[in-house]
């Protein structure tokens, strides 16, 4: 089975953000509780739906990750880019992301 972690934007600002052990949305994807098992699937599911429902955060997803040498790493491009920035000088205090982690 694939790891998987809980994503979404924030509702004030768009900023792209994963649900943490402390069940908090945080920045930092290195910071996301990983879901190794269904029942922990479901569970991030379930906090997602009722996040979105509370008008915390939107575009809700469970999203494929992969650990390595502590890192984790998105599978899909889209969820990289996320992870990592934009992929080009977007606004102060918004670098672009590494080429090396959001390649694939």
């Amino acid at each position: 089975m694939v790891d998987k972690v809980l994503t979404a934007n924030r509702l004030t600002d768009g900023i792209a953000v994963w649900l943490d052990a402390n069940g908090k949305w945080s920045t930092s994807l290195q910071e996301a509780l990983v879901a190794r098992h269904n029942e922990a699937i479901e569970a991030l599911e379930a906090i997602g739906k009722k996040s979105y429902a509370d008008n915390e955060v939107v575009d809700v997803a469970v999203v494929d990750v992969q650990e390595t040498d502590g890192i984790l790493w998105p599978l899909r491009l889209r969820e990289r880019i996320r992870a990592q920035g934009p992929t080009m000088e977007y606004a102060p205090g918004y670098a672009p992301a590494d080429p090396e982690f959001i390649a694939v």
